[in-house]
């Protein structure tokens, strides 16, 4: 019985790296319009006070918040949840990029890809000044 290698072709890799892309926007879309809707019917009977306007910037300044309330299934929280998935979609693409480099044993794109993954990874984590 022979055992056959399948190996991944560039077009393989490019279709798969176009439908993560597509998953990941479509499902993001989704939940945000999901979360909105929701949000509307919560709020749908306060009245909006626009002489003054202020924010909360403490709400959702955390994964584990967001997460948190996503439990609860609060509207807020699944719209900022949809927000993260939308940002964390090219991050999975740039991971998946690497991974396929590394399978082709093409180590210069690898070094590239974790250097823009880390530089990624460091602004989302507030930069050097943080």
């Amino acid at each position: 019985m022979k055992k056959v290698v399948q190996h991944t072709s560039d077009k393989d890799i490019q279709i798969i790296l176009g439908t993560l892309l597509r998953v990941g926007v479509i499902s993001s879309m989704v939940i945000v319009t999901i979360g909105c809707v929701m949000y509307l019917f919560e709020h749908a009977h306060e009245t909006v006070n626009y002489s003054e306007f202020r924010i909360d910037f403490n709400t959702y300044d955390s994964i584990p918040k967001i997460y948190r309330d996503l439990m609860l299934f609060k509207s807020s929280a699944i719209i900022q949840f949809g927000i993260l998935l939308l940002i964390f979609t090219p991050i999975l693409r740039i991971i998946f990029s690497i991974y396929s480099f590394i399978l082709e044993k093409d180590y210069l794109y690898v070094v590239i890809g974790l250097i823009v993954l880390s530089i990624i990874l460091l602004s989302l984590n507030g930069g050097l000044a943080h």
